[in-house]
């Protein structure tokens, strides 16, 4: 028997729920969260598809920026939405292409948390 059918919400902890709430909703283009409850230290926003969410929560004093999990992203084509990116002032590295595999692209939040993206690999 199969336990899980996917993924419901996937978390990053950040220190400040209003520059994370205009990041992820403006900045990344996410929109307006599904859950607005800073009073619980908690934004939740759909990324994309019906089921699956990232959320951001508060975090207490003495955080650091997490590099043990990363959420990766889909968009069409990594060497635009970087350019985009970069045009609304967020650090991202450069586009890596794997042939026949991904073209993927790390990027950050303001607080350092690292995130990715990917798009279809190179054509042949």
């Amino acid at each position: 028997m199969q336990l899980f059918k996917g993924i419901n919400v996937v978390s990053i902890s950040v220190p400040d729920l209003d520059t994370a709430r205009d990041f992820y909703s403006n900045v990344l283009g996410l929109g307006e969260p599904l859950y607005d409850m800073p009073e619980m230290g908690w934004i939740e926003f759909s990324a994309g598809t019906p089921e699956a969410h990232i959320s951001v929560m508060l975090v207490n004093e003495g955080w650091q920026p997490g590099t043990g999990t990363t959420i990766v992203l889909n968009t069409p084509d990594c060497h635009e939405s970087a350019a985009a990116l970069r045009a609304r002032g967020v650090r991202c590295d450069d586009p890596v292409s794997i042939p026949g595999v991904v073209t993927y692209c790390n990027f950050y939040d303001p607080f350092g948390n690292g995130l990715q993206m990917c798009s279809p690999p190179p054509e042949a």
